[in-house]
């Protein structure tokens, strides 16, 4: 008899332990879709070791802010859409804020570089999420390894970082405050294949591995930064550090598209605009290309003529900029000057085994930033002082201390009977909306991510139309003619794979036959991967 109950138990063990690898083979373990390759590797890695979304999150953006230069970096600012069960998607919003001593008032943006930072808010934004929502199974510290490794070992230039270069490489070699940071060890512009080393760069994050967050708001690092800015003529001051407040987690706007559900950032972001234009784009009743313009025209111009001014008390507002009466009021050609279609970001997505998706935006501003950076520190700061309005002494968004820039980030989150299908984001600016509303779009009706962002883009600003394909610039002459409208011209320097980084960098995950595809954006160096 005890014979038989050890036989029994025996089997009882073995089947239970078959179940478990089998559902350890069949759980989704996450996928990611970064701008470049170093990135996404080191989330998958964290991915695979026990980590969840958001601490593959923190280690992507230290590894963007070193193998990325351009685009973000400890100087600048982070936004983060996070879904996780039980709670609806929310916004930790990481927006930079103008310095304490910034003039109430001045005539014209002469600002240059120290002066052109407002209070760098990467680091607080990632060490909050990190401590709030990480897993537990990994620390702060070596969730910064990765990026400290590659920073003294360094990384090849990609094909569209070698361009990002190229078009910015003299202004650059011309700064006076230490960019030779992200050029080569002599000092040149990187080529493609080139190799960049950031034994500076690589220091301070070690530095804020070991002192978390308080290193470089109150530390060592806030010391030098504040040094650094008296020195060169720059408002941020150690007071403005040491003061800078925590994120705050704001719910995330919705609206419905086609059944699904679609969330994304709030104020001072530039979520509300996706959300009219898809919104408008639903009521057209044109299936085709004329009705994504004029949904975009209308919603970009919206932003320009009745913007959302309350940065904080917004809800009244967005509800009625969302509601159904309001697509019939939208405004129509604008001639407003204080507006900027430049700048750039990053994007990448995560999702992970336990249900948390993570969408995250994160920038300097332009393109390598202020070109500055402190010779003890070796990061660019950002150019978010150049979003302020100048000279106009009662228009709202009037260069002042203590404010917030307005952005164009829009991170997104869609899902469908509560559950997420597509995480999803994009850099360039106010091309970010046109980018993300065509993807979604296209999505919606295909099913396939792949698709929806390799086709070409289209892009509206003021009357003018930019087409990615010079084939519909021709086709489409007469229609943008017949709505009054011109077609627009930009540089196609930027161009990779027969496409243009102009027109963003989508780096998007979605759920196709119930099983999670990444994908990153052709139009960048990025890479995208999926593990089960």
């Amino acid at each position: 008899m005890v014979e038989l109950m050890k036989s029994h138990l025996y089997w009882i063990v073995i089947v239970y332990l078959g179940c478990a690898n089998i559902n350890d083979q069949n759980k989704h373990l996450g996928a990611v879709s970064t701008a470049t390759p170093e990135a996404t590797s080191v989330g998958i890695d964290i991915l695979q070791n026990g980590g969840n979304a958001i601490d593959a999150a923190v280690a992507i953006s230290f590894v963007l802010a070193v193998t990325e230069p351009a685009m973000s970096g400890l100087g600048g600012g982070t936004q983060l859409l996070v879904d996780m069960p039980e709670r609806s998607p929310f916004m930790i919003n990481g927006s930079t804020r103008s310095p304490a001593n910034t003039p109430e008032f001045m005539e014209s943006n002469s600002l240059e570089y120290h002066q052109r930072s407002t209070i760098p808010s990467m680091v607080k934004t990632l060490y909050y999420s990190w401590e709030k929502y990480g897993s537990g199974n990994y620390t702060w510290e070596e969730l910064l390894e990765p990026a400290i490794e590659i920073a003294n070992k360094g990384f090849k230039v990609g094909e569209f970082r070698a361009k990002v270069y190229n078009r910015y490489g003299e202004r650059l070699t011309e700064s006076p405050f230490n960019s030779h940071f992200v050029l080569t060890e002599q000092g040149a512009v990187p080529e493609e294949k080139d190799v960049i080393k950031q034994e500076t760069l690589a220091k301070t994050i070690q530095k804020l591995a070991i002192g978390g967050s308080k290193e470089f708001y109150s530390g060592g690092i806030a010391q030098e930064i504040a040094r650094d800015m008296e020195k060169n003529g720059g408002w941020i001051t150690y007071e403005d550090l040491a003061q800078f407040p925590d994120p705050n987690e704001i719910t995330a706007l919705k609206t419905t598209f086609r059944g699904y559900d679609v969330y994304t950032s709030a104020p001072p972001c530039g979520g509300w605009v996706l959300l009219v234009a898809l919104n408008l784009l639903e009521d057209n009743e044109n299936e085709n290309i004329k009705a994504v313009i004029e949904s975009l025209y209308s919603a970009h111009n919206d932003r320009l003529l009745n913007p959302v001014l309350d940065v904080e008390n917004f809800d009244s507002i967005i509800s009625k900029k969302l509601s159904e009466a309001y697509t019939d009021s939208v405004p129509q050609l604008s001639d407003a000057d204080n507006f900027r279609d430049s700048g750039e970001t990053t994007h990448f997505s995560v999702v992970d085994g336990n249900g948390i998706s993570v969408s995250v935006t994160a920038s300097i501003n332009a393109y390598f930033g202020a070109r500055a950076a402190s010779e003890k520190l070796g990061f660019l700061y950002n150019t978010y002082m150049d979003d302020f309005v100048f000279g106009e002494e009662h228009h709202p968004w009037l260069i002042g201390p203590d404010k917030m820039a307005f952005s164009s980030m829009t991170p997104t989150i869609v899902k469908k009977n509560g559950e997420p299908v597509l995480v999803l984001g994009s850099p360039g600016s106010a091309r970010i909306i046109s980018s993300l509303t065509q993807v979604i779009n296209n999505w919606t009706k295909s099913q396939d991510i792949v698709e929806a962002i390799n086709q070409p883009r289209i892009h509206v600003n003021r009357d003018r139309v930019y087409f990615e394909s010079s084939t519909d610039s021709t086709n489409y002459s007469n229609l943008i003619q017949d709505l009054g409208l011109r077609i627009g011209t930009y540089r196609k320097d930027l161009e990779v794979n027969s496409l243009n980084a102009y027109f963003g960098g989508v780096h998007a995950i979605a759920k196709e036959n119930g099983i999670w595809i990444a994908h990153s954006d052709p139009r960048r160096d990025g890479t995208a991967e999926s593990i089960e």
